[in-house]
């Protein structure tokens, strides 16, 4: 029975469009009615030590950034980004370094502004410098335990062993003879691998372009463009700009196709695609409006007037809308109904799918990429609201003023909970809440906000999952997986590092459909139990399932930062598996013999 529920839970997590956690909640509900665990450890995976460390990991990251230990770090590196090879090797070992201590998530989201706006000063395409970067971020999380989440797990699962858990920098060895590898391939080789038109594409265009925003324009009375054919417009339909349809009088539907002899009435609503730049030229030009997507009409002249004003103290923000952000399934009118008249989505890019419906009709997804206006204070709470990744300023200072002894702080608190894990003074999910306590009484972390960085769906999905676990133990299931596994082995005269390579294979491919930290989860239970039925080492399988989980790189689902880097990168579904097979190739053949030269087999 307890074999019937893990093949339904990865069938649903691989294939069902419900999320993940979710998902694990029916599993937890499972294994609770049918009686497979303890009633008193239905529960008892919210407390494990590695779901708390996990947490704690999120809150110390997001204090790191709001201390701003990244930016001095950002900066100090500008400088050095004239010469194309070592601005992506900068990049990406920059990137890779910070994710080793924080998570790989929030080291992608601190330096992806950094890597477009150091592409645009050197006039180049962001697409060679954003997926190897996504890439970086998942290599440098193999090198510690803190990482990762499938690190962390690994760890606590082999203290639950009996074992005694891993230390703080026992992945070392092997994650960073593989992470070294990994950066140097996808920062010499890998961007090459992708195709020659996201490579050789208008570095400047594509920058602010993203592929192109679509707007909503409406001709009123008396402007410019009314009366006037399209191809008479040609900040309509110059290059890289282009009207996708004609909705007469503002009418709801696509309207009607747009041609250059289409001619435009006054009460016409156009729906354009082109960069930001391009949108202001043409409503200031042809005396257009933008439409205000929350309220589904176009601001009067008055507004118009009120939000130039407003331009002193605001300003335009292109941000992408991460995998957390609350804003998702959902549309622009949410914008306006949180902050009325404070800020107005301008306009929305999506890679991968062309939008040729109303604004209004769109749901936002993950990684699309938002152009906001609004006042400074107003977009400085909707990023941290909705969970936004800015990538490029316009007149707006999102961070405040940097202080150097803010950052000292974080970082020395931050220091010391790393070294009394690794030393082994208490336990790494003791050291890094302390540190939080730490960070909230010092004021670096509000108390307020004390929850607001921690992802509430990993927490559930881990801590429903290890009930699974149990079930498979108690019931005797992952033993007897185990042993099939070591007799066919056995009558195969297959060597037990063979079934090393093997586990850390299935691992990879299982990784790039459901969660790497579920992932871990199960296949390191499996791991646990094959190894002594194979006379292997335990420690040896352990860290090749630790090395899999965490290579997801064949799909822009496999990974949150993977999927960040889609829209801003103009990057297709096809892409990633370009530079992902070689580099999952790579790190097989590095990472194996490491395991085995550095814990035996």
């Amino acid at each position: 029975m307890a074999i019937a529920i893990l093949v339904g839970a990865l069938g649903l997590f691989a294939f069902s469009r419900v999320r993940h956690d979710v998902v694990a909640l029916i599993v937890l509900g499972a294994v609770a009615v049918m009686g497979l665990a303890p009633a008193e450890t239905i529960f008892a995976g919210f407390g494990h030590p590695a779901v708390i460390t996990v947490a704690a990991v999120l809150i110390l990251s997001a204090m790191l950034s709001r201390a701003g230990v990244v930016e001095i770090v950002a900066d100090t590196m500008k400088p050095y980004t004239s010469n194309e090879l070592v601005h992506i090797l900068l990049l990406c070992g920059t990137v890779a370094l910070l994710s080793a201590f924080i998570n790989n998530v929030g080291a992608l989201a601190l330096m992806m502004p950094v890597a477009l706006a150091t592409a645009a000063e050197n006039k180049r395409n962001p697409a060679i410098l954003l997926m190897p970067l996504a890439f970086a971020a998942i290599l440098g999380g193999m090198t510690t335990q803190i990482g990762t989440p499938p690190n962390i797990i690994i760890a606590q699962l082999r203290a639950d062993a009996g074992l005694g858990a891993f230390g703080l920098f026992d992945f070392t060895p092997v994650g960073l003879a593989t992470a070294v590898a990994g950066v140097a391939f996808v920062a010499l080789i890998g961007w090459r691998l992708l195709p020659a038109e996201r490579r050789a594409a208008d570095p400047q265009q594509a920058l602010f372009d993203l592929g192109g925003y679509v707007a909503e324009l409406r001709v009123p009375e008396g402007s410019v463009a009314a009366g006037k054919a399209l191809r008479e417009l040609p900040l309509l339909t110059g290059e890289g700009a282009s009207v996708l349809s004609i909705s007469q009088g503002g009418g709801e539907g696509p309207g009607r196709p747009a041609m250059g002899f289409s001619v435009l009435l006054a009460g016409d609503v156009v729906l354009f695609r082109g960069g930001a730049e391009a949108i202001a030229e043409a409503v200031a030009e042809y005396g257009l409006e933008v439409v205000d997507e929350g309220r589904e009409r176009a601001l009067s002249i008055d507004e118009q007037v009120d939000w130039r004003r407003k331009g002193e103290s605001a300003g335009l923000i292109e941000a992408v809308v991460s995998p957390r952000s609350p804003w998702i399934g959902w549309s622009a009118r949410l914008l306006d109904r949180r902050y009325p008249g404070l800020a107005r989505l301008m306009a929305l890019a999506r890679e991968g799918r062309p939008i040729r419906g109303r604004l209004r009709d769109e749901t936002i997804q993950a990684g699309d990429v938002a152009l906001i206006q609004g006042e400074e204070e107003t977009l400085r709470a909707l990023i941290e609201r909705y969970r936004l990744l800015p990538l490029a300023e316009r007149g707006l200072a999102l961070g405040g003023p940097r202080r150097l002894a803010t950052a000292a702080l974080a970082l020395a608190l931050f220091a010391v909970a790393v070294l009394a894990a690794a030393l082994g003074f208490v336990p790494t999910a003791v050291a890094f809440t302390l540190a939080v306590i730490g960070g909230a009484l010092t004021g670096l972390i509000p108390v307020r906000e004390l929850y607001d960085d921690i992802d509430w769906s990993v927490i559930v999905l881990l801590g429903a999952m290890f009930p699974l676990g149990i079930a498979l133990e108690k019931t005797g299931a992952m033993a007897l997986m185990a042993e099939a596994l070591a007799s066919g082995a056995g009558a195969a005269g297959v060597a037990p590092w063979m079934v090393m390579v093997l586990l850390m294979v299935v691992t990879m491919f299982v990784s790039d459909v459901i969660n790497n930290a579920a992932t871990a989860l199960l296949m390191g239970g499996l791991a646990i139990k094959i190894a002594p039925a194979l006379n292997a080492s335990t420690d040896a399988f352990l860290m090749a399932v630790a090395v899999g989980a965490s290579c997801a790189f064949l799909t822009p689902i496999g990974h949150q930062c993977n999927t960040l880097v889609m829209g801003p990168g103009g990057y297709r579904f096809g892409d990633y598996w370009r530079m992902g097979l070689p580099l999952e190739l790579l790190i097989i053949l590095v990472a194996a013999p490491m395991i085995i030269f550095v814990w035996g087999v």
